[in-house]
């Protein structure tokens, strides 16, 4: 409260003129900024780990190493900021906003002659941050980040080493081919190697005390150190030849006609406004792709809902040395209620384009409305006198 009053005797009315803060608006910029970020970051926190659980398939069963896992876990949160921002603003606000109303230090900029406006500005110019950032992320970052994600596990989907060899296991591969392999370092060398082939016409096999996966002319080949290989000739005799090094080409073996599929998340917003032919066949209908644009486009508008009805949840009522947790319920109700019928609206847009409007109008309405509350509730407001009923009261009082 002390830090508010010597903030108000200290700004000049001339700085009042310019657009930028105040010194008590960079004060409450700070207040609430920061317990803003602290929340956003321990949401994104979650969502990592969250991630990261899994991602941990891709070590235990596709033999990837943690860089993989991390990679693929950090790709993955982009498109999580549309659903952390929000929330994350929304209770960092809160914190802030009931600490700076417990300790009446809102109360001493009223009564130092902050107008309201001038007071939330800074709350309003957090939201408006976030809002942006959101934006830039679901534009920019979300699309390129999904490609890469998407492209990262068809290549770990695809991966010759993953799809033949297994520690410890016989795995059977496309044209007769059998691998096993005793042991896999961590820097991907092979121990123990044996390799049975079975073509229709010969059966042939190798071992090898060490091997490794590698490419040769942009071809993928097995390089075998130490071993031996074993076949029949065509009158049943056995021949057998040792070799202190053997390349077998495994191009034969990896021939795919399967390609990426995105998905509507991964594509561009030019793209999912004018798809092209193969993207309606492989990501889905023009009014999905379209429905997923405008969400993108929509999302960022709940930061500025989240934040009027933080404002409204603590400013919106009289000061309470109780608390205010039956307000602080009933704004994270609504905001709850707003926006699990925005992903409702998402969903329906996909099948009647109307209802996009719907997408922006739902978080625009939601912040006026708690706005609306918020300034009619510091109004202070005259008691209606029915001079009848007055009258009647004065007679039998």
């Amino acid at each position: 409260m002390a830090r508010i009053a010597r903030g108000c005797n200290s700004v000049a009315p001339e700085t009042l003129r310019f657009p930028t803060m105040t010194l008590i608006q960079g004060y409450l910029f700070r207040q609430i900024g920061l317990p803003v970020l602290a929340a956003c970051a321990a949401l994104a926190g979650i969502g990592l780990l969250s991630q990261s659980l899994d991602q941990l398939e891709v070590i235990v069963e596709r033999g990837q190493s943690i860089w993989v896992m991390a990679k693929l876990t950090l790709l993955a949160l982009p498109q999580l900021i549309a659903v952390i921002l929000p929330i994350g603003l929304f209770v960092g606000a809160l914190i802030a906003l009931t600490r700076l109303q417990r300790e009446q230090e809102l109360t001493a900029a009223y009564a130092a002659g902050v107008s309201r406006w001038s007071l939330i500005r800074p709350a309003i110019r957090i939201a408006a941050i976030v809002a942006v950032v959101a934006l830039v992320t679901n534009v920019f970052v979300q699309p390129w980040a999904q490609r890469e994600a998407r492209r990262q596990a068809f290549a770990i989907r695809t991966d010759l080493a993953a799809l033949l060899v297994e520690e410890g296991r016989f795995v059977q591969g496309p044209g007769g081919l059998t691998v096993y392999v005793q042991q896999i370092e961590q820097n991907g060398l092979l121990k123990n190697l044996f390799v049975y082939l079975d073509n229709g016409k010969t059966v042939t096999t190798w071992d090898a005390v060490s091997a490794r996966f590698g490419r040769v002319d942009g071809l993928p080949v097995l390089t075998m150190q130490n071993g031996s290989m074993q076949r029949y000739s065509s009158r049943d005799v056995l021949n057998q030849l040792s070799f202190d090094q053997q390349v077998f080409d495994l191009s034969p073996y990896t021939r795919t006609t399967e390609r990426i599929r995105f998905k509507p998340s991964d594509l561009w917003l030019t793209e999912l406004f004018d798809p092209t032919p193969a993207l309606l066949e492989s990501a889905g209908t023009r009014g999905e792709l379209a429905a997923e644009a405008h969400s993108r486009l929509a999302s960022p508008l709940y930061a500025l809902a989240a934040m009027a009805l933080a404002l409204t949840a603590i400013l919106g009522g009289s000061f309470s040395r109780t608390g205010y947790s039956r307000r602080i319920a009933k704004a994270a109700g609504v905001f709850l209620i707003v926006r699990v019928i925005g992903y409702g609206l998402v969903a329906a847009s996909a099948w009647n384009g109307a209802l996009n409007l719907l997408q922006y109008l739902l978080p625009l309405a939601t912040c006026f409305i708690a706005l609306r509350l918020l300034f009619r509730a510091l109004k202070p407001h005259r008691r209606r006198v029915w001079a009848p009923l007055e009258r009647f009261k004065a007679r039998f009082a």
